[in-house]
């Protein structure tokens, strides 16, 4: 009688958690099959029968990256404000990207040689896009900020993107108060400068 199949959807979840595991503890040059497969408890014939090869195993890990920043990003609330609703984004998306920053690497930078993002990679993003265009689109709409919705979450994104690397480096401030301060200049600036002005409002 032939042994039961063991490449199961379970394997590749365990397989998976233990492959952002690798890259969030022991970096991008530690992140091989070989690794992944001893953290995860089978071989490297499970690894490529599941992922196909290497970049199969990075791309998992690209898409992971973003299913978990979406969960935690819709779970910040909605309330009767929607510039404030923006900024609460802001602190969640930079927790992320933080505390794990390698895997936000593979998410937002190119990493790997033998993975590059095409089309239906870079789409795996909308899901955040769309959280913060959604709430930006409500600033707009209430009147309370003018402008394009997506360029709006596109410089704001960037921005924060940036200055995470920035305080992932060290070079956002000395004290945890200089940085929490520049975090909050940025951000507010940003949204400032789309602002609807009193003169606009009540000409």
């Amino acid at each position: 009688m032939p042994r039961a199949k063991q490449r199961t959807p379970e394997l590749r979840s365990r397989l998976l958690e233990a492959a952002v595991a690798t890259l969030n503890e022991e970096g991008v040059a530690r992140l091989t099959t070989r690794r992944v497969a001893e953290q995860a408890g089978t071989s490297v014939p499970a690894v490529y029968e599941l992922f196909h090869d290497k970049a199969g195993l990075v791309r998992a890990i690209f898409f992971e990256g973003f299913r978990l920043l979406d969960a935690e990003l819709s779970d910040v609330p909605v309330t009767a404000d929607p510039v404030a609703d923006v900024e609460a984004l802001v602190p969640v998306f930079r927790c992320f990207c933080l505390e794990q920053s390698r895997l936000a690497q593979v998410m937002f930078s190119r990493p790997f040689a033998d993975f590059d993002p095409g089309p239906e990679e870079l789409a795996a993003g909308q899901a955040v896009r769309d959280i913060f265009l959604s709430r930006i689109q409500r600033c707009l709409d209430s009147g309370r900020l003018t402008g394009n919705a997506v360029d709006i979450a596109h410089v704001l994104l960037a921005l924060a993107k940036g200055l995470a690397v920035q305080e992932a480096g060290c070079w956002l401030g000395t004290t945890p108060e200089s940085v929490e301060r520049r975090w909050q200049l940025g951000v507010r600036s940003l949204l400032a400068g789309f602002a609807v002005s009193a003169l606009e409002v009540d000409p």
